[in-house]
């Protein structure tokens, strides 16, 4: 099972970190996708990131103000953002996809990941 953690309310330019964290499962060769979504609106994929961090993508939304991460050795991948705007608010769900020994372009689409957490709510408020 994924676990996504580190929502909040947040005041307009500050910072969140998400984490993604397994159990009874290994991320080490899984690529991990963090997507949001708001009611009302299509899920956006916001960052991923394959198995050995060889590769990230990010949505143009999010690029220059997030930061996808992650420590196998935990087990956990992350999702720091930063300057915060009002339209980052939803729920933000990670996700993880088979990628076998990494070193390729991570996944975009939701429906090619197998596995996902249950969602953690940011919002951006003042």
């Amino acid at each position: 099972q994924l676990q996504a953690s580190g929502g909040g309310l947040v005041q307009p330019g500050g910072s969140l970190r998400l984490s993604c964290s397994a159990s009874g499962f290994t991320l080490n060769n899984y690529a991990i996708g963090w997507f949001r979504r708001v009611p009302g609106k299509e899920r956006e994929t916001v960052s991923c990131i394959d198995s050995v961090s060889s590769s990230t993508y990010y949505a143009d939304s999010v690029k220059g103000r997030f930061i996808i991460s992650r420590d196998n050795a935990k087990n956990t991948a992350y999702l720091q953002m930063n300057s915060l705007k009002p339209e980052d608010t939803a729920v933000y769900y990670c996700a993880a996809n088979w990628d076998g020994s990494g070193y390729r372009d991570p996944p975009l689409h939701a429906a090619e990941y197998d596995y996902w957490g249950q969602g953690t709510l940011v919002t951006v408020s003042s």
